[in-house]
């Protein structure tokens, strides 16, 4: 069992609701304004549905833009279906919210990236080794003795 939170994992969370919050305002209400959504997500990743032609051409991972020509938009918990136009062809994609590395809304200047929690294999993703904090040098020399206590009061404005 590991000892410590992971906060990272707790953050990559948070933020991937962002982007399920997102896809469920536009799938209720529409993109306002010039909104417009990149995705881009491992095209491998388990859950991913796509077609074999689409998997064939973007092997590892794959960018989708949701602006004008999208269609039935549905959000659950753990993924997303949207249907897409790809060569004059309708083609309903599901993507799990795992399987997305980058959410950018540029209308806004708005981006998030994240770590891969999948390889394009479908595989978990290595987690990054961990690595120890250093000791601290010891101090040089002995200590004088001359230390003095700073108080905040002393830059306080009065």
């Amino acid at each position: 069992m590991d000892d410590r939170l992971r906060y990272d994992r707790m953050v990559e969370r948070a933020l991937r609701g962002v982007v399920r919050e997102a896809l469920t305002q536009v799938a209720e209400a529409g993109l306002p304004g010039s909104h417009h959504f990149y995705l881009t997500f491992i095209t491998g990743a388990p859950g991913v549905e796509l077609p074999e032609h689409l998997r064939l051409q973007y092997p590892e991972e794959m960018t989708i833009v949701l602006q004008h020509q999208f269609f039935g938009l549905e959000v659950k918990g753990d993924a997303f279906s949207v249907t897409l136009s790809f060569s004059n062809k309708h083609e309903r994609l599901t993507i799990p919210f795992a399987a997305v590395t980058t959410f950018a809304d540029p209308s806004v200047n708005f981006a998030l990236q994240f770590q891969p929690l999948f390889t394009s294999e479908g595989g978990e993703a290595a987690e990054e080794p961990e690595v120890e904090p250093e000791e601290p040098a010891p101090p040089q020399g002995e200590p004088d003795g001359t230390g003095k206590i700073v108080t905040l009061d002393s830059f306080r404005k009065k």
